[in-house]
């Protein structure tokens, strides 16, 4: 693998621990630095700040399971997506058979009251 993966910078691996709101109550999540920095990116994609993306995620997943089991989790698997999809060009918008009806719509697919392209799954 001529040093790919062993020669990453531990930086790169370490746990950050950051304070966010979730929910009303403050609480703390730790991912390493790299999702931290794809959360981030994602974010700005939809063009919100992080704590808001992470509210309005962690609000869509009490809404649709009534509760957000190992939330920290889905944050990783929310980063891979992201991933995947900037791979393949793909993107997910709310008018999609994936998002057909409002109730399904993304949070995020709405500015102004106005459809636009969402890029989260």
């Amino acid at each position: 693998m001529c040093g790919l993966f062993s020669n990453l910078p531990s930086t790169q691996y370490d746990g950050e621990t950051r304070s966010v709101r979730l929910g009303g109550h403050s609480t703390s999540i730790r991912l390493e630095t790299m999702f931290w920095r794809v959360l981030e990116d994602l974010a700005a994609s939809q063009d919100v700040s992080l704590p808001r993306f992470l509210t309005v995620l962690y609000d869509e997943v009490l809404d649709r399971h009534g509760e957000a089991r190992n939330f920290t989790s889905l944050l990783r698997c929310a980063c891979l997506t992201h991933l995947e999809l900037q791979a393949t060009g793909g993107t997910v918008s709310w008018q999609s058979r994936a998002c057909a009806n409002s109730q399904d719509a993304p949070r995020f697919g709405l500015r102004h009251g106005r459809p636009h392209e969402a890029k989260i799954a």
